[in-house]
């Protein structure tokens, strides 16, 4: 099966990794305008003068905070920098703040699907269960990936899983006309599982290399959604012990610390795999990255950088922490 995308990085037995195109780092740096303006280029500023003091350190904590780093990850970001100054593992305070921060995103399978925990070949069907609460962007987010796949020549289908809301069924079969990928779904009130398994059947039936599947945004403290999606977890591994081979979950970039209860809740239900992180260009903050790094070891998979189909770009450490710096 062809990557989502033609580049990945350099790992223990590959070739030396390309660099991405052009228009995925502009979309990154363009994504992250208003998190660098109001957050990342002061701090940048303040690293870079000649002398600090407490007083500047504080500062700079202040905005870490600001920015939904977090207190506890903040704490590490300024213990890891000192302690790099002091071993000689940085060259300035700058220098260590970037090391700290590529240091709490996990590079295996950021910006790439099927890594970390999957072969890098899924089977065919190739299936991406797709979660997050209500309002994150999740049945946009799935049109980008549809788009994506499908502009790459795979061939895609969607599966209408979210039928608690009548309008959820006809906005995703709007994206499916849109990207031509067809949609299998219910009446409203259906079983979301008895959507799924059709789905699958008909994947297998038509052929698929990938199935995308939506299901009703939930609010991670509600016990019964939660249950029903284990539910839906359930019947796609009766269909395939394999699957799902990527749960991601969809977070709204603006959410803040919310966001890592989140995080934690889905995973804890459905085992997700990566993060979508939806509205980026939305926010002037985005810290939420590092903080879901440094505690649940989540990789970042996509960014959504605007309202557009082809505005999704894979996420690349060590370009996000350049671009945030820069």
């Amino acid at each position: 099966m062809t990557k989502l995308w033609p580049f990945r990085r350099r790992g223990p037995q590959d070739e030396p990794a390309t660099a991405p195109p052009p228009e995925i780092v502009e979309g990154i740096e363009a994504a992250l305008a208003g998190t660098k303006k109001t957050f990342f280029r002061r701090i940048a500023d303040l690293l870079g003068r000649p002398s600090l003091d407490s007083q500047v350190l504080g500062e700079v904590e202040e905005l870490l905070v600001g920015a939904d780093v977090g207190v506890a990850t903040t704490e590490r970001i300024l213990e890891g920098m000192g302690r790099r100054l002091a071993e000689g593992d940085a060259r300035d305070y700058r220098d260590a703040l970037a090391k700290e921060l590529l240091a709490l995103l996990p590079t295996d399978g950021a910006g790439l699907l099927w890594g970390g925990n999957t072969p890098p070949e899924p089977p065919r069907p190739a299936v991406i269960l797709m979660v997050g609460v209500n309002g994150t962007g999740k049945t946009t987010s799935i049109a980008k990936l549809a788009h994506s796949f499908r502009s790459q020549g795979q061939r895609v289908l969607l599966a209408a899983a979210d039928t608690f809301r009548a309008a959820a069924i006809d906005q995703l079969e709007l994206w499916g006309d849109r990207v031509g990928a067809p949609v299998i779904a219910h009446k409203p009130g259906a079983d979301p599982g008895a959507v799924v398994y059709d789905a699958l059947a008909a994947a297998r039936a038509r052929e698929v290399d990938v199935v995308i599947i939506d299901t009703a945004g939930r609010l991670h403290t509600k016990f019964n959604l939660m249950e029903e999606l284990r539910k839906v977890h359930r019947v796609i591994q009766r269909q395939d012990t394999t699957a799902p081979h990527e749960v991601l979950l969809v977070m709204d970039a603006t959410t803040g610390q919310n966001g890592l209860y989140q995080a934690r809740a889905f995973t804890e239900a459905v085992g997700v795999t990566g993060i979508f992180l939806a509205k980026l260009d939305g926010t002037a903050k985005g810290g939420i990255v590092f903080a879901i790094g440094a505690e649940l070891r989540l990789p970042v998979r996509f960014i959504g950088t605007g309202e557009g189909l082809a505005d999704i770009a894979p996420f690349g450490p060590q370009e996000f922490v350049e671009a945030l710096l820069s």
